[in-house]
């Protein structure tokens, strides 16, 4: 017997997050994610993204025992800038039965004809700075930090249920240059110097706080495009700059500035906290947070997350750049693997980098959609 049960109470949503412990527990692959950002960006009183969007949130118990959980989203942005009319759905984890997938799904779809919406699509957060995408190979490598595990019975669910590819992102595995040879370094100074660019000099995190409106400003302007991205709000910033800036190691961020000191490209890594949140489960305290802190300095693994660079100083080599100094971070603190972010297959002048280097395709996630 399959029972629905609406998430109502701030114990009703500690369940919710929980969850994925109890069905990945011991898993080589899965990573927890951090349990108090979770809570945070799922509650309406602390995650601003609910200013333009509705949420509810579900669990399935079958014959009383946990067996899945589902959020429904509606992000009235979305709708006004894509000019769509669909329901997101996230969160999505369940055991592999399929009255429990239908369940889950089908309280979604009925609140989006509920609200007169078209059709379905996900996995998907409130923006894109949320875990997007859900897992159809590569089930036997090892998760992030940003992105969501799901075993390979999940697109098989969707898929009987009447979900289709809409878009697919994909994941590199990149050996980072143990040399970066004397002629590169040469061009890279070359390319600045050609354009009037210069890095920015940091010795500490601190001396990033006054370039944060400006990156999200450029995120803004040149992710626009991208699959189902929103533009982010004042108070957005801000909720993802403090949940993230604790973890920032300014020797892993790259900024390039023009001649007037306005930022004209970013790059943003970081040590892999994997392996870290595997023997944390996601927990912080009382002793979690030191596992992480000796991530951020002992790793063999960066994550690459974020890279932007201005329209007006595009396909003037300002990512060659990001990378290349990136690497000589990275080579230098003993970094031998970085992971590449998931990229939209789309973007093939994005995906086309990689090929300069050793490099394998070796994670793809996709987003499903389906009309009603």
């Amino acid at each position: 017997m399959i029972e629905l049960r609406e998430v109502s109470s701030r114990a009703d949503l500690k369940r919710f997050v929980a969850f994925p412990e109890r069905l990945y527990r011991h898993h080589p692959y899965y990573v927890p994610k951090l349990v108090g950002e979770e809570l945070h960006t799922l509650r309406k009183d602390r995650n601003p993204a609910f200013e333009y969007c509705e949420a509810r949130y579900w669990m399935a118990l079958k014959d009383g025992v946990p067996a899945g959980r589902i959020a429904g989203i509606i992000s009235h942005r979305y709708i006004e800038t894509w000019k769509r009319r669909r329901i997101r759905f996230g969160w999505l984890d369940f055991v592999d039965d399929a009255d429990v997938a239908s369940a889950l799904l089908g309280a979604v779809e009925a609140w989006g004809r509920e609200r007169k919406l078209d059709e379905a699509h996900g996995p998907l957060g409130f923006c894109d700075f949320d875990r997007q995408g859900m897992l159809v190979e590569g089930f036997e490598e090892l998760d992030l930090l940003i992105t969501n595990y799901n075993y390979p019975y999940y697109p098989a669910h969707l898929e009987r249920l009447g979900y289709e590819k809409d878009v697919d992102w994909l994941e590199y595995l990149v050996t980072v240059p143990e040399a970066i040879p004397e002629r590169i370094d040469r061009l890279s100074r070359a390319v600045l110097d050609r354009s009037g660019l210069r890095l920015l000099e940091t010795a500490h995190a601190r001396d990033l706080r006054p370039y944060i409106g400006e990156a999200f400003a450029l995120i803004n302007e040149t992710y626009k495009h991208l699959y189902s991205v929103v533009r982010l709000s004042d108070a957005q910033v801000r909720f993802y700059t403090e949940a993230f800036f604790g973890y920032v190691d300014h020797r892993y961020v790259k900024i390039i500035l023009d001649r007037d000191g306005r930022m004209a490209a970013f790059g943003v890594s970081m040590p892999s906290l994997s392996r870290a949140l595997q023997r944390n489960r996601g927990r912080l305290f009382p002793f979690g947070f030191i596992r992480l802190l000796r991530a951020m300095r002992t790793n063999d693994r960066l994550d690459l997350l974020l890279t932007a660079v201005r329209p007006d100083v595009q396909n003037k080599g300002l990512g060659a750049v990001l990378m290349h100094e990136t690497w000589k971070a990275a080579a230098a603190r003993g970094i031998k693997y970085a992971e590449a972010s998931p990229q939209l297959e789309t973007n093939t002048k994005v995906l086309a980098q990689w090929a300069n280097f050793e490099s394998r395709q070796h994670r793809r996630r996709r987003c499903y959609v389906k009309a009603f």
